[in-house]
């Protein structure tokens, strides 16, 4: 069995403020470091064999703090990147309404396809695959693409994988018969405080 762990990488300024990133190379603010900090903690006792990530900084620099405490060296894959969001990189939800209107959604303005998209993370997961079988890697992407990824791993198109939350950790499975499973999803238990554990247990 092949294991894959994906990884969204660690907050940045855009996220607090709902702009659309894209491929905008927007680093991590202090807490999207604190918040790459404790998730490498997560891997301290873990055996992994590889770490792929975006080359963007905000997904590079949270692959690299997992670097740091696996002693794992980062592979940087240009098709892990986030979709290319074109002309609404850098803005809000409000400013996309008022410089192109309520339905802006429907214009391409520049933005990359999602059949274009599909195409590079596949094979950039396919190589992946041949090159680690029954191992276990890290990959450390962005949430539209991951959304993809998810949906199509499962054959499921529901809304079930919207709002992958920073530094989520999502593991799935791929077994002999190339069959894949989802073991967990949109894991953050390494930002929770013994505080927030106890009112968890209560």
């Amino acid at each position: 069995m092949t294991t894959i762990a994906f990884i969204r990488h660690g907050e940045t300024d855009w996220n607090t403020e709902k702009r659309a990133q894209g491929c905008k190379d927007i680093p991590l603010n202090d807490n999207g470091k604190y918040q790459a900090e404790r998730l490498a903690k997560r891997f301290a006792d873990e055996k992994w064999d590889a770490i792929y990530a975006s080359p963007l900084l905000r997904a590079y620099k949270t692959a690299e703090a997992i670097s740091g405490i696996t002693g794992i060296n980062v592979i940087a894959d240009e098709r892990l990147r986030e979709i290319s969001f074109g002309e609404t990189e850098g803005t809000t939800e409000i400013e996309r309404v008022e410089r192109w209107g309520e339905n802006w959604m429907e214009l391409e303005l520049g933005r990359e396809t999602n059949e274009d998209a599909d195409l590079r993370w596949k094979a950039a997961l396919q190589d992946i695959i041949q090159k680690h079988k029954n191992e276990k890697v890290l990959i450390i992407s962005h949430g539209a693409l991951l959304v993809r990824i998810f949906k199509e791993l499962l054959q499921d198109d529901t809304d079930r994988w919207y709002g992958l939350n920073n530094t989520s950790y999502s593991v799935f499975n791929l077994s002999a018969e190339n069959d894949w499973t989802c073991e967990l999803f949109n894991c953050q238990k390494h930002l929770e405080t013994s505080a927030t554990i106890s009112r968890l247990s209560n």
